[in-house]
């Protein structure tokens, strides 16, 4: 690594390390988040740590392992959103890390600097920091596993053993069994491309598999005393639900065949991860394309790669994700050290004649559209405040003029550039474009009247159970009533009962009794339509929420 390439790649981390955190104080803007940040809530609220709720219902989901973390964080620094998103950006920090050491330990430092300079700055990285679910966990355990694991197979070291297990059961304990698909096809993947068959059937690692099930043991002591103890519950509209039946077939195989609880609602294209891909690890994707095409290629003449657990591990679980057709975008966030790890190679010295010009116009096509794309999207968005974009403008060119003018190799200066400019992106989104569309998400709005000391005594009640963001900011706990019981529940007096739209629409054809003590502007969808981003055409897509008391 040259000395002048060594300070540019130092500043590029601390301003990512910048940006990923820059929107930790966001107000949430999405249900998932509120759900989650929710559940942990109750944790604390009810003096609770094994057994999930929301809206004061047991909650059967996900496993436990993000609430606890979040559940840790709101004892220690109080309820927030920050709280709720520390304990993730840590784990992020953490795949960081262990990518460095993992890149380091295969190929060379300045790989591995490309290599956590690409994790750091991959678009849905930074998105998915700020709109955050489960996935930043991940990013570290199943990369720290990895590692681990890859020390283990090399030389058998209880240090390895010890930390390969305790990271995979606390993955297992984030999404589940599948992802082992990952962490044990990344060994797999080694072992059978190196010849190594024999070694598959050593010892430790049937001592790496109890291990790792010794350390998964919470999880099912957990849903054993919520769920199997307690056959009488009504989860997912039925009794006699098995927690540890679902925590090992209904909420992993159930999903992927879709006979379980939970299932997709229509069936996704296999093809949906490839082309999201080009977006979510922008600007790297077409270059993870190439370097994917190029290992394969590598393996099919026989050629000796330094390593083949990102190759084995990254395209297991990325297919396994396609062949299940649930279109989530962030899913693949899991596995992007293990992208950034195939890509880094490629952005570093000379490729073959068609590499190197592809390497090029791809990364100049990054260069340009995303600062291009900022500003068009800022002109539409008309902001209260422009200091943000103009303090990105300034810290993108200032830094862009030095690159230019500093660095002398083309494929440094280019990637550089790339990550230049997606960091001007990512801060954009995460200090202005979020901070715009919250003040439209009549949920929070709605919670903070409910707040005010005059309705401190009223209960709190929703009437569908995706009002997530309102149950996160009511300064109390919230039950759940179904909208088609409406008319013959007996609430409390004074209840205070939130209802959105369509909940509205529907109060008003069944001619239920009501009055509206106050109605909040709102924004109703996830996705972001270009006639909401647009300042002129905003008030067409808006509708409104309401804060009513039972008549």
């Amino acid at each position: 690594m040259k000395d002048n390439s060594r300070i540019f790649y130092l500043l590029i981390f601390i301003l990512a390390l910048a940006v990923n955190f820059a929107g930790i104080n966001v107000h949430f803007f999405t249900d998932d988040p509120g759900l989650y940040a929710s559940i942990s809530k109750n944790l604390v609220y009810k003096k609770q740590f094994f057994e999930l709720f929301t809206y004061n219902r047991d909650w059967l989901d996900k496993p436990h392992f993000p609430f606890w973390m979040v559940y840790f964080s709101f004892k220690l620094f109080g309820i927030s959103e920050w709280a709720y998103r520390l304990p993730a950006l840590l784990f992020f920090m953490m795949s960081l890390v262990y990518t460095w050491l993992f890149t380091k330990k295969f190929y060379d430092r300045e790989t591995a600097a490309v290599a956590v300079l690409i994790l750091a700055t991959a678009l849905n990285t930074i998105l998915g920091n700020t709109d955050l679910r489960a996935e930043p966990y991940l990013m570290g355990l199943i990369i720290g596993s990895i590692y681990h694991i890859a020390g283990l197979q090399q030389r058998f070291k209880f240090k390895h053993l010890l930390l390969a297990a305790l990271f995979t059961a606390f993955a297992i304990m984030t999404k589940g069994i599948f992802v082992i698909t990952a962490i044990y096809g990344a060994l797999l993947g080694q072992l059978i491309l190196q010849k190594k068959f024999k070694t598959i059937f050593q010892f430790k690692w049937l001592l790496l598999f109890v291990l790792t099930f010794i350390f998964t043991l919470p999880e099912f002591y957990a849903l054993f005393i919520q769920f199997d103890l307690h056959p009488e519950k009504v989860v997912f509209g039925r009794q006699q639900v098995s927690g540890i039946r679902w925590f090992l077939w209904d909420s992993q195989f159930g999903r992927f065949v879709n006979n379980g609880p939970i299932n997709r609602k229509t069936s996704g294209s296999i093809f949906f991860y490839g082309h999201t891909l080009l977006w979510a690890f922008a600007p790297w994707g077409l270059l993870f394309f190439y370097g994917v095409f190029e290992k394969i290629k590598s393996v099919y003449k026989k050629q000796v790669l330094p390593e083949y657990y990102a190759i084995s591990g990254g395209l297991l679980l990325l297919s396994l994700f396609s062949l299940s057709r649930f279109q989530l975008p962030f899913y693949t966030n899991a596995i992007f050290p293990l992208f950034a790890i195939v890509t880094a190679p490629l952005c570093l010295g000379e490729l073959s004649k068609f590499g190197t010009k592809f390497r090029l116009i791809v990364q100049w096509v990054f260069i340009i559209l995303l600062p291009v794309a900022v500003i068009v999207l800022n002109t539409l968005l008309k902001p209260q405040n422009n200091f943000f974009i103009l303090t990105g403008i300034l810290l993108g060119g200032l830094m862009a003029a030095l690159v230019i003018i500093k660095i002398k190799e083309t494929y440094s200066k280019v990637f550089l550039l790339s990550c230049t400019a997606v960091l001007f992106a990512g801060f954009y989104v995460n200090t202005t474009f979020y901070n715009e569309i919250v003040p439209y998400k009549g949920q929070i709005a709605a919670a903070g009247f409910a707040n005010q000391q005059q309705y401190s005594g009223d209960p709190l009640y929703v009437l569908n159970a995706e009002n997530n963001l309102y149950q996160f900011y009511c300064s109390r706990q919230v039950d759940l009533v179904p909208a088609e019981d409406f008319g013959k529940y007996l609430f409390p007096a004074h209840a205070l009962i939130y209802v959105n739209q369509q909940t509205m629409d529907q109060l008003v054809q069944t001619h239920a009794k009501f009055t509206i003590v106050r109605a909040f502007t709102d924004y109703p969808k996830e996705n972001i339509l270009p006639a909401f981003i647009n300042a002129n055409t905003r008030s067409t897509v808006l509708g409104k929420v309401y804060l009513i008391r039972k008549s």
